[in-house]
């Protein structure tokens, strides 16, 4: 399974109470379990800087995770930037 990072930035009008905002993220999580079964979650973490959250998943098919950032853009209110992530030692095995 390839590893994939996605970081996402939301929109300044996502939401106007930042209670508001584990219902949505809910809703995110629920439709991509349904919706990209071949997605599978390894982690999530909140940021400080240009981007707001990154998750760490891992596919077999690229397609499952362009349609999970598509999911997050629509329902998250979010722009996202999806990168494939190769573990560090197997970069440097490559080389």
């Amino acid at each position: 399974m390839a590893t994939y990072i996605i970081l996402s930035r939301l929109a300044p009008d996502a939401f106007s109470d930042p209670a508001d905002f584990p219902a949505i993220a809910r809703t995110v999580s629920d439709k991509i379990k349904t919706q990209c079964p071949g997605v599978h979650w390894q982690d999530s973490y909140a940021l400080l800087g240009r981007f707001d959250v990154i998750d760490v998943v891992e596919a077999d098919d690229p397609k499952e995770v362009e349609k999970a950032a598509m999911i997050i853009r629509a329902s998250g209110r979010a722009t996202t930037e999806t990168f494939l992530a190769t573990p560090w030692k197997e970069f440097l095995d490559a080389l």
